[in-house]
């Protein structure tokens, strides 16, 4: 699993600091690359993901970010067998910004029971509540859920243990949070190499103090390429031939 995310902490204008977390087969987080560049920009995460190929690393088995960057193009180009999955957390507060007030605390409640669903099937079918709610009411915003439904659940596919760190790029979001604070304290991040100092150290002291993800032995079946269908193992067509 590959957690990205980009958020402006560079001290140049219209750049940010593009961000992959990922996770090993001993089921830790790592960082795995930091670099300056622009969040919806194509070109700037397919530069960074080449640079992490070159490395060697091979395709993640999913990846983890916010639909408006241009990181799922480059994906495409650098590591095409990865799966995507967006950010449930980014979704619903890009859901709730595009409705209107009195309609938020409705949507809310009806986005967690899709995220936190059982299972794919009840997820599915909380969408369509959903869509019968909100398709006709506000189809613009409810287009962000309905629309893409299969990579915000796209987490089903994996160990049920590992779906509370697949649904959200929370971890990337708390060390933005702490740039921008201390940038804030100290008016300005200074220039870019300074910002892309200050990210890296705030996130390998992050994962200095962070334990291994829930159900960590089960990352290496998950790399060996072992099937999950609803968080259960399921036996492979070639395996039952």
């Amino acid at each position: 699993m590959t957690e990205a995310g980009g958020g402006s902490a560079s001290g140049r204008a219209h750049s940010c600091v593009l961000v992959l977390l990922g996770v090993g087969v001993d089921g830790t987080k790592e960082l795995i690359a930091v670099a300056e560049g622009l969040r919806e920009s194509t070109e700037s995460w397919a530069e960074l993901l080449r640079d992490c190929r070159r490395r060697g690393m091979r395709d993640p088995e999913l990846v983890v970010g916010d639909g408006a960057m241009g990181l799922w193009k480059a994906l495409a180009e650098v590591f095409p067998a990865a799966r995507h999955q967006r950010c449930w957390v980014r979704r619903a507060r890009n859901m709730n910004n595009a409705l209107p007030k009195s309609t938020q605390p409705g949507a809310t409640k009806a986005m967690q029971e899709i995220c936190n669903a059982q299972d794919r099937i009840h997820a599915e079918k909380a969408i369509n509540e959903f869509a019968k709610s909100y398709g006709t009411k506000v189809p613009k915003a409810a287009a962000k859920i309905i629309d893409d439904a299969e990579v915000l659940l796209a987490f089903y596919d994996f160990p049920a243990e590992h779906w509370i760190h697949l649904r959200t790029t929370n971890p990337i979001e708390s060390t933005f949070s702490t740039v921008k604070l201390r940038t804030k304290v100290t008016r300005g991040a200074g220039n870019p190499a300074a910002a892309l100092a200050m990210v890296f150290k705030l996130v390998e002291s992050a994962q200095d103090r962070r334990c291994a993800i829930t159900g960590a032995h089960l990352v290496a079946l998950v790399r060996t390429g072992a099937l999950f269908e609803n968080g259960a193992t399921v036996e492979r067509k070639d395996q039952a031939a």
